[in-house]
């Protein structure tokens, strides 16, 4: 693995488990325990019934583009090799919207509806980082 140069998140009490699920290829959200509704990011009051009561499940993994963008420029000496590169919004099946990145296809081919699935981009030891393919292609 070699030195990663773009942020990272860190982690804190509210998001561990969801970062530590994504280390171990297998995401899970926060759930609401008194209404069942998943939220992301994760905060200790639910939207929906403000119950404070959580847990953590595993997601499906998949999803639909609900927002795509392709970014044509570098906004910093981390990204330059990537441009252009896709930036999108993915709803997964348990109604929770994250940004991410679809890879493993051109990024202007990336449009809104697309069915995607979840894949997992080992940037350092401790970080995996959530990412999305078109569904139906093999993992790059």
């Amino acid at each position: 693995m070699g030195e990663y140069l773009k942020p990272l998140p860190s982690k804190n009490l509210d998001d561990k488990p969801l970062w530590d699920s994504c280390k171990n290829h297998s995401m899970a959200l926060q759930r609401c325990a008194s209404c069942g509704q998943f939220r992301y990011p994760p905060r200790s009051l639910c939207p929906n019934c403000h119950a404070t009561e959580t847990e953590w499940r595993p997601v499906s993994g998949r999803g639909r583009v609900y927002v795509s963008l392709v970014m044509c420029h570098s906004y910093g000496p981390a990204w330059e090799k990537d441009v252009p590169y896709n930036v999108s919004i993915i709803e997964l099946e348990e109604g929770v919207k994250m940004w991410s990145n679809v890879i493993g296809c051109p990024p202007d081919e990336v449009k809104i509806g697309d069915a995607v699935v979840l894949v997992y981009e080992d940037v350092t030891e401790e970080i995996s980082l959530p990412k999305f393919r078109p569904a139906g292609h093999q993992t790059p």
